[in-house]
């Protein structure tokens, strides 16, 4: 652990009344589930993938990358891995975090 190694104190976790707690449960359910409306989405073919790219909608953006690959027909976990590992993003990275130039070579590659 890198607080291990530097010495430094482990971030503590906010302290939350239960009502809260319970309002950050719901508020996370939600945006599991607006997620999971947008892989169907792209699934279907009703979202394309450079609108998802372009979109405002903060539940897009916290979408990974690698699942909205997966998400599409056609792709499966291998050939999703290899986009991204040929594109040049990290298996990590969501759809806010992407720059304009992998956007634009993720738009190619999937054009091709």
């Amino acid at each position: 652990n890198a607080c291990d190694r530097y010495g430094l104190p482990m971030a503590t976790p906010p302290i939350l009344t239960p009502e809260q707690r319970a309002a950050a449960l719901v508020k996370a359910a939600e945006a599991r589930a607006a997620r999971a409306i947008i892989k169907v989405q792209l699934k279907q073919g009703t979202l394309s993938v450079a609108d998802a790219i372009v979109s405002t909608d903060p539940n897009v953006g916290k979408l990974r990358v690698l699942a909205m690959l997966e998400s599409l027909p056609g792709l499966g976990k291998v050939k999703a891995r290899k986009i991204m590992e040929e594109v040049g993003i990290a298996d990590n990275r969501k759809i806010q975090g992407l720059g304009n130039q992998q956007k634009k070579a993720l738009l190619e590659h999937l054009a091709k």
